[in-house]
């Protein structure tokens, strides 16, 4: 693994914005010559994969503004600094759907855009769902439906859900539902 990595030499803060940072190093290649890297700095996030008693899921329908549409999507949102990423997945579901869960399971990390971020996302199955009031974000906005597992897969499969933690939860809720797979 040594033949492959990269060794910061120096860098810098090229953009400090209040959400994203985007920083710009110079490194030593494996080869031992230079290169320079530019990538978004991200706090990470939590995925939810709301799962009712009777096997269907909640999924949100949102805006995003740098693709100008709307997306399907699991709830999910941004750890705050210090943060437990449990608390964050138990206050992003109530937040922004108004559900609890009363059963938790961590599923997996996903690192989504390794060639340009230090993302990653945390995800989480929430069962034992009980529904409240929802209080979004100010300037959120999304609505929020249900599904069943096979008519994710289908919206998938003719491209109507793309975003990239959503597949991979509908993948993950398939492996499970057949039994192939259990969650920690």
């Amino acid at each position: 693994m040594d033949s492959l990595t990269e060794t910061r030499i120096d860098g810098r803060v090229a953009y400090d914005g209040d959400f994203l940072k985007v920083s710009r190093d110079m490194v030593r290649l494996p080869d031992g010559s230079h290169a320079s890297r530019e990538f978004i700095r991200h706090p990470g996030a939590v995925v939810i994969l709301p799962v009712f008693d009777d096997g269907s899921v909640l999924l949100e329908r949102q805006f995003r503004y740098p693709l100008g549409r709307v997306f399907i999507e699991f709830p999910a949102g941004k750890i705050d600094p210090g943060e437990d990423t449990l608390a964050c997945a138990r206050r992003e579901l109530r937040e922004e759907t108004g559900y609890t869960a009363s059963e938790w399971h961590f599923v997996c990390t996903i690192h989504n855009a390794i060639a340009y971020a230090d993302e990653h996302l945390d995800l989480f199955i929430a069962r034992g769902l009980t529904a409240g009031e929802r209080s979004l974000d100010e300037g959120e906005f999304l609505e929020t439906f249900t599904a069943t597992v096979p008519d994710m897969l289908e919206l998938i499969r003719r491209g109507e859900i793309t975003d990239v933690k959503t597949i991979i939860g509908a993948f993950w809720l398939e492996k499970f539902a057949s039994g192939a797979w259990t969650p920690g």
